[in-house]
């Protein structure tokens, strides 16, 4: 950890529009505090690392999704790609069974298991939604963020 310190009103404002869809993850009575780590600038929620930072660009966490309806930027995986995601895999094409038609190459994405839709894994899109769906090879997410890695560990 490099620094921690509390955030003024404008920048969580600016983290919440931000998150667009994800901005109830920050609650107006809420102790809001910025954390300098690697990979990934955090942003501590209560003391709960609930948004991350990349590329200046705030999205949730896996914690910050598991206490959200995931509304956007969602791909649901088959039960099968589970076991190497959280290994920190990469997601594959033919794991895909759905994916939100909005998502663009490099948006960030929350990729969820198809039997109980928990999130699994956050990850940089590296072809359009419908090609996830479409595509039967390749590579479709980066795998940046996975249950069991540091941000899930950290604690402070």
């Amino acid at each position: 950890m490099k620094r921690r310190y509390h955030l003024k009103k404008r920048e969580v404002k600016r983290i919440k529009e931000g998150l667009a869809d994800y901005s109830g993850l920050i609650p107006e009575k809420a102790i809001i505090e910025f954390l300098e780590v690697e990979p990934y600038p955090l942003v501590l929620v209560d003391g709960e690392p609930l948004v991350m930072l990349v590329n200046k660009r705030p999205f949730p966490t896996l914690k910050g999704a598991l206490k959200t309806s995931i509304k956007s930027n969602r791909v649901v995986v088959d039960m099968g790609a589970v076991k190497f995601l959280v290994k920190g895999a990469d997601v594959m094409s033919p794991g895909i069974v759905d994916a939100d038609p909005r998502i663009e190459k490099g948006d960030l994405v929350i990729v969820v298991d198809e039997k109980y839709k928990k999130p699994i894994t956050i990850g940089i899109s590296l072809i359009d939604g419908p090609s996830m769906v479409r595509n039967r090879k390749g590579k479709a997410i980066k795998n940046i963020h996975y249950i069991g890695d540091k941000i899930w560990n950290l604690e402070v």
